[in-house]
């Protein structure tokens, strides 16, 4: 079984900064793409960023310029830095990870980002 773990979420002003990270433990050979969704009240769940285990990044429009997604092969981690953080960065971030062997995506349960003042 694989476990993914998110930690670093909570409250914040606008035009301040958080820092997520991921951890992925349990049995597999690597992990592949790793990356950072969210989701807010009453909408679908939508990509922030993903990033390759070549360290490839993509990124939302609508968080370009403001955050970065990092990760660490030999820890098995992804983090996200987010800055100039707007009260619709509010959500629960959830982190995402793609093993090899096995082949399977596994999802973090979640963590609580509030960008209010």
């Amino acid at each position: 079984q694989v476990q993914v773990v998110e930690s670093g979420g909570g409250l914040v002003q606008p035009g301040g900064s958080l820092r997520l990270s991921c951890v992925a433990s349990g049995r597999f050979a690597s992990i592949n793409d790793m990356g950072w969704y969210r989701q807010a009240p009453g909408k679908e769940r939508e990509l922030v960023a993903s990033i390759t285990r070549g360290s490839t990044t993509n990124y939302a429009d609508s968080v370009k310029g403001r955050f970065i997604i990092s990760r660490d092969n030999g820890k098995n981690t992804v983090y996200l830095q987010m800055n100039s953080l707007k009260p619709e960065d509010t959500a629960v971030y959830y982190c995402h990870v793609y093993t090899v062997v096995p082949f399977k995506d596994f999802w973090g349960q979640g963590t609580q980002v509030t960008v209010s003042s």
